[in-house]
């Protein structure tokens, strides 16, 4: 089973040419609290703070595009640095010094055509919530990363077309029509009620 998600963001995304060492490529991986484009038309996505305390010690790798063949950092390495901000997932890649590189990512990234930031990561179990919010529009509200797999410049937002959120919205859909989801969320309520009155 594939659980292997990725979303892009517009955010910040700059080269930093040093005069005594290599270019950084500097951007947020993901950002907080922000709600996403509808995604696969069907739901929108929110990452909340706290997404990626968990992962930021992972083996992390710095990909252009998601793809293997164009490494651009390591955080084992030492050339990929994250970190957590109050706007979200921030990287810090000490870009290759290869001519391929400078040609297929600094020079467009420096000329604002490669604008875009993304990552590739799995959702911790109970990491998710489902809603409906007042305007019936579905929202996927991420609270807990289980796996950090890369960070992306990107040239084209890239979602797969079939992963472990449409199966999880899947699951959310079928718990809402069936009732129990309204069963689960009556039962949870009672409870809260019992304990309350048991000033427990």
């Amino acid at each position: 089973m594939n659980d292997r998600e990725i979303r892009c963001f517009d955010t910040e995304l700059r080269t930093e040419p040093h005069e005594s060492g290599p270019t950084h490529i500097i951007g947020y991986g993901s950002v907080f609290n922000s709600r996403s484009e509808l995604i696969w038309g069907s739901f929108r996505e929110i990452i909340k703070p706290g997404a990626f305390d968990d992962v930021l010690d992972d083996d992390v790798r710095a990909l252009f595009n998601h793809d293997p063949n164009f490494i651009l950092g390591r955080r084992s390495a030492g050339t990929l640095a994250l970190s957590v901000d109050g706007k979200g997932l921030r990287y810090d890649i000490t870009a290759p010094d290869t001519q391929t590189i400078r040609d297929l990512v600094l020079a467009p990234l420096t000329r604002g055509d490669i604008s875009q930031s993304s990552f590739a990561f799995r959702v911790a179990r109970d990491g998710e919530d489902w809603y409906q919010d007042e305007d019936g529009v579905v929202v996927r509200e991420i609270s807990k990363i289980s796996r950090l797999l890369d960070v992306s410049p990107v040239t084209y937002p890239a979602y797969q077309e079939a992963d472990s959120a449409v199966r999880s919205l899947a699951a959310w859909k079928e718990a809402r029509n069936s009732g129990d989801l309204a069963k689960a969320v009556n039962q949870k309520m009672a409870r809260e009620r019992v304990l309350t009155l048991l000033n427990l």
